[in-house]
């Protein structure tokens, strides 16, 4: 690590003792930072105080220090923006929060953000084209219904499916919080949050940055880096990046491209503004799924897609930000956004494949032609201040929260037409369009929340942490065929928690939670007439863990166990299966852990388990019209065992050798608990070179041992997506 000038490094080594203690985040990339910029709730430099005591007395001030180098690993001490809106660390917040850096991004070379993700502890993917492939399962809850995914702290009202393209290479890190977080974020939070942070501008100097990569499965990936000071006052933030590969499957071709521009004017040392632009493309694979032969899946047919030759899936979203934060004295903070979100999907597909015994063929169905138009304009302001209550040492936190948002929903309905293919040899042919595509609905949804978070010190050790947060939705649905208003409806919820976290050590705290949170009648955005006076799904969380860091902050271990119970669960009638009620109830309960630890400078080791207990409570399912319970069956698509491990090795001083193992439990397919889906391992390997300081050469092998696995049945019980098979690449980075 290098330092602007000789005098900074002499005061980085006077200071070397409250160094962690000031927890610069991997989010301020080591910029430079005038002293009032440091955050309000950094903890003060005092040698013997807990984070805790520390965070309650005041505000540390440096000199400015410009570093260049790449950002440290995440550590406890390291504070967080998703888990609370005090900017706690996650040592000092009653919930479980990872933290993946931009330099384990890097070093584990994940492709896209989603495997990133399912790195973390207890998370698992469900990815399909139609929910964008990003969906993800935590906490035995699964989609985007009920694990919420944010861009930098915003996310897109609907749950609809997140779409916008969250390239790794412009990620600065992803923080993952595990469990309900509506006191945060609103409903659709049951499972938990993923907030993907971007690189932001810097106060150093213009650093810039190139990669490059080709690999199998003709994959061909470029970036484009570039961020610093322009002046004084201006500073910025460049990314850009192409990605393409054919998957390893017929008609498996994937493309797409990302830029994102951010400029940041600081006026004053208290007073900064930052315009973010955002754009994404991308023409993901159209791969549907494998259906089963005779019960089970034919691994032999992995690189067959079953879809139409002119199918279609394209994506274009858009954001524009506008952002200020204002720190008019050290116990104050103020931070305020306009945003726009736009996102638009093409499809054209044919989704369903079903086989047919007596012919040996399989069947395709719903023939989907449809276009999601969305866009949402809203802002957030939030104010937290430092001060005491009751002679106490005390923090709070108050915002208000306005969004509205349109889609536009065109399609083809009801999704006619069939035929039939070899599953061997596969005919492609053409799409059937029976119906005929128009403009069917239009849904309006006007949303406001107010929502406000308070720590308070009882001792030096000791602190309760309370949240409140209250919701209101407008939602109105106009039927554009008939040309006149479906329904308007409303949906109002209180999400609350209540917390306490004790510092048994500096460096080991215990906590304890309790939380309530609310999920949407699937997507919110999508709501149909049938649906429309449906409750709002409730859970409700407890949450106990242990936190700890040790050997100088070089390890740090957590383990948290859970129970979550959730109501109102949306299934068919009985009588009438094409409309839906509320019944039952689903809980799940587990364990969580995870271990990171730099054994020696050269070793280091990452390791997280999951294991849970799943379960629908009291729930049916119509079948043949009659009604079944389902009580004491695992849900849907979630693994019940997950764990990570990740060993690097620096061998020699410019190579580095890591190796990566994942698994995921057996899953069901259907609520009946008769399709099981395998639990899988697969094997990441990498080398990595420096020969210089500006370049380096990683060769990347992926799925090394070629394992075959079913990922999900999103879609279809009888029609499973394989997982990728084995991929090797290898890239260059030169930074200039």
């Amino acid at each position: 690590m290098s330092f602007s000038s000789a005098r900074a490094h002499r005061v980085l080594k006077r200071r070397v003792a409250v160094w962690t203690a000031l927890a610069f985040t991997p989010a301020l990339h080591a910029q430079t930072l005038p002293a009032t910029a440091v955050p309000t709730n950094a903890p003060t430099a005092a040698p013997t105080a807990t984070p805790s005591q520390a965070a309650s007395r005041g505000v540390a001030t440096l000199p400015a220090i410009s570093v260049s180098a790449d950002a440290p690993s995440a550590t406890l001490l390291e504070p967080a923006s998703t888990g609370t809106l005090l900017g706690l660390t996650p040592f000092d917040t009653p919930a479980s929060i990872d933290v993946i850096s931009n330099e384990q991004l890097r070093e584990r070379g994940a492709v896209n953000v989603t495997d990133a993700i399912t790195q973390a502890a207890g998370i698992s993917a469900m990815r399909h084209p139609g929910n964008g492939g990003s969906s993800l399962s935590s906490r035995g809850f699964t989609d985007s219904n009920s694990v919420a995914q944010l861009y930098d702290g915003v996310r897109q009202f609907g749950g609809v499916g997140q779409t916008f393209l969250y390239d790794p290479w412009a990620v600065d890190r992803i923080e993952v919080l595990r469990g309900p977080a509506s006191v945060l974020y609103g409903e659709g939070a049951i499972g938990g949050v993923v907030n993907v942070i971007p690189k932001k501008p810097t106060r150093g100097p213009i650093e810039n940055e190139i990669q490059t990569t080709v690999g199998t499965h003709d994959t061909q990936r470029l970036g484009f880096g570039s961020g610093g000071a322009l002046d004084d006052k201006w500073s910025y933030r460049l990314d850009i990046s192409g990605n393409h590969s054919n998957s390893g499957i017929s008609l498996g071709d994937s493309r797409d491209f990302a830029v994102t521009a951010a400029l940041r004017l600081d006026v004053s040392p208290d007073l900064n503004f930052t315009l973010t632009q955002a754009y994404a493309w991308q023409e993901p694979t159209r791969y549907f799924g494998t259906p089963l032969i005779n019960g089970d899946i034919d691994y032999s047919l992995r690189g067959k897609n079953y879809n139409v030759a002119d199918s279609k899936i394209i994506y274009r979203d858009s954001r524009t930000e506008l952002k200020a934060d204002w720190t008019p004295n050290p116990a104050t903070r103020v931070r305020s956004r306009v945003y726009y979100i736009g996102s638009d999907r093409d499809y054209r597909d044919a989704e369903n494949y079903t086989w047919q015994p007596a012919s040996g063929l399989i069947q395709r169905s719903a023939y989907t032609d449809i276009r999601h138009d969305q866009q949402q304009v809203g802002t957030v302001t939030d104010a937290s201040f430092d001060g005491h209550l009751f002679g106490l040492a005390n923090k709070v936190a108050v915002g208000v929260e306005l969004n509205h948002a349109t889609f536009k929903h065109t399609n083809n309905s009801p999704y006619s037409g069939t035929s039939l293919v070899d599953p061997y040899d596969v005919d492609h042919g053409r799409f059937i369009n029976v119906a005929g595509t128009t403009p069917r609905y239009r849904n309006t949804a006007d949303q406001y929340a107010l929502f406000a978070e308070n720590r308070l010190m009882l001792t030096e050790r000791w602190s309760v942490l309370g949240g409140l947060r209250y919701d209101h939705i407008d939602l109105k649905r106009r039927d554009l065929v008939a040309g006149q208003t479906a329904f308007d409806t409303t949906f109002n919820n209180v999400g609350w928690r209540i917390g306490t976290v004790y510092d048994v050590l500096p460096t080991l705290s215990v906590y304890g939670q309790y939380a309530e949170a609310a999920d949407p009648i699937g997507s919110l955005l999508l709501l149909s007439p049938a649906n429309k006076d449906f409750e709002l799904s409730k859970g409700r969380q407890v949450e106990v863990g242990v936190k700890q860091t040790f050997w100088d902050n070089k390890g740090q271990w957590t383990l948290a166990a859970y129970h979550i119970r959730k109501n109102n669960l949306v299934t068919r009638d009985p009588n009438d299966p094409s409309l839906r009620i509320q019944v039952g109830e689903q809980s799940s309960r587990g364990l969580e852990a995870t271990l990171g630890v730099e054994l020696t400078p050269a070793w280091r080791v990452d390791l997280n388990a999951a294991v849970l207990r799943a379960r629908y409570d009291d729930f049916s399912e119509s079948v043949n019209g009659a009604a079944v319970s389902r009580a004491g069956n695992v849900p849907t698509d979630v693994p019940e065992r997950v764990a990570n491990a990740w060993v690097s090795w620096k061998f020699a001083p410019q190579w580095t050798a890591s190796a990566g193992v994942r698994y995921v439990g057996r899953r069901f397919a259907d609520a009946a608990n008769t399709l099981e889906m395998a639990g899988y391992t697969t094997t990441n390997l990498a080398l990595q070179w420096e020969p210089r300081r500006d370049l380096t050469l990683a060769l990347r092998a992926f799925n090394v041992f070629d394992r075959q696995y079913a990922e999900t049945a999103y879609y279809n019980q009888t029609q499973w997506l394989l997982g990728e098979g084995r991929r090797v690449e290898l890239s260059a980075n030169y930074r200039f």
